[in-house]
């Protein structure tokens, strides 16, 4: 039986902004997936501590007043999810979030903004993962296909139902079937092993962001820089 045949863990963030250094959480799910249908769930909604920009608000429709009225502590619910991940890598699970540098990255920086202890730290210094993330993976496995590369758009392209999309339950459970769907059509990522196709995905992610950054220095921006760290980029000792 493959990965994408077993349990998975969908994961998903709705936050203030797209700088995954600075943008604080709004919602976070993590979803247990079990053949392609939930198992399990939970959810949290956060006072983030700082004003929601409207366009923020446009895109995930959490107001301010409702995550001033109705949300916790964005340190308890940063706490809360990095402990609900690390208990599922523990197990041996795979989590699953499309564009993985993005939500980790910022789940990272807000256990660091709060003190709280780091992914590898609750990991006891171990790797963080295994990490599936639905962008990477497709992005290699059908790399010339034209058209976006977006949830919605790779979604549609593998016949997965997106629910609302930027609600973070119903993307951290398309991000599942997602995976699951790109495993059925390519045999090539469904025969890897977990710990095998975390560390392709390394590759192939430090690959793209290599060739997208000569991409831009070549059409005008000679300073251009794309990271290529996955699935957690680079952070700071400051707490923005």
């Amino acid at each position: 039986m493959g990965w994408h045949q077993e349990l998975m863990i969908g994961f998903d963030l709705e936050t203030t902004g797209t700088d995954p250094r600075t943008a604080r959480i709004v919602t976070a799910a993590v979803i247990e997936v079990r053949d392609g249908e939930p198992a399990g769930r939970r959810e949290w909604l956060a006072d983030p501590g700082v004003p929601i920009p409207p366009d923020a608000v446009a895109v995930h429709g959490i107001s301010n007043e409702r995550a001033a009225a109705e949300g916790r502590p964005a340190d308890r619910v940063a706490d809360a999810v990095a402990e609900a991940l690390t208990g599922y890598w523990r197990a041996g699970a795979p989590v699953v979030a499309y564009n993985a540098a993005f939500d980790l990255t910022l789940l990272s920086a807000e256990l660091l903004r709060y003190g709280l202890p780091s992914l590898a730290d609750r990991l006891g210094g171990a790797e963080v993962g295994p990490v599936l993330d639905p962008y990477t993976i497709d992005r290699w496995a059908d790399r010339y296909r034209r058209g976006k590369r977006t949830l919605e758009a790779v979604c549609t392209e593998y016949g997965v139902v997106l629910g609302s999309a930027h609600d973070a339950s119903a993307d951290a459970l398309a991000a599942a079937r997602l995976a699951r769907a790109i495993a059925g059509r390519h045999p090539k990522v469904a025969s890897l092993g977990l710990a095998e196709l975390h560390r392709s995905q390394i590759e192939w992610y430090a690959a793209w962001a290599a060739d997208f950054q000569g991409f831009l220095r070549r059409k005008g921006d000679p300073t251009a820089v794309v990271d290529g760290h996955w699935p957690l980029r680079e952070l700071t000792g400051e707490r923005v």
